[in-house]
């Protein structure tokens, strides 16, 4: 297998992941998009340390980098895909957390909806035009 095959894969996975971040309202479906994106990194991460590897064979190994003569170190794409999935698991469970309490609050997960400011303080500034509203009236 070449190895612009994976390459070429990850980039449609990556390009899809961006194209769902920015067109979808809803928020799990965004979150599915990341994690896509997440997913074409890893694989870029694994291919590039397979190709590397292979392509470095029969290499000598510098003394100096290695001091009992061989890499000791494991697959780093690999670790790095590791650290890639240990962190897309951490943004799920907190993604879906933020999620799912909005849907608590509003009843909607699409994104067009959210405010950054807090619905107390939104209350309180409607009230105060209400009761400004009633004292210009009355």
């Amino acid at each position: 297998m070449h190895a612009v095959i994976p390459y070429i894969t990850a980039a449609l996975l990556f390009g899809l992941g961006v194209y769902g971040v920015l067109r979808r309202r809803n928020a799990i479906l965004v979150l599915m998009a990341v994690e896509l994106m997440l997913n074409a990194v890893n694989l870029i991460f694994v291919t590039a340390d397979a190709t590397l590897r292979s392509g470095l064979v029969g290499v000598q190994i510098e003394a100096w980098a290695y001091p009992n003569g061989r890499p000791s170190a494991p697959h780093s794409g690999a670790v790095f895909a590791l650290f890639v999935i240990v962190l897309a698991a951490a943004e799920i469970g907190v993604g879906l957390a933020i999620v799912l309490q909005f849907y608590r609050m509003r009843r909607a997960v699409v994104l067009d909806d959210v405010t950054l400011h807090h619905v107390a303080e939104e209350q309180a500034q409607e009230q105060a035009e209400e009761q400004a509203d009633e004292q210009v009236a009355g």
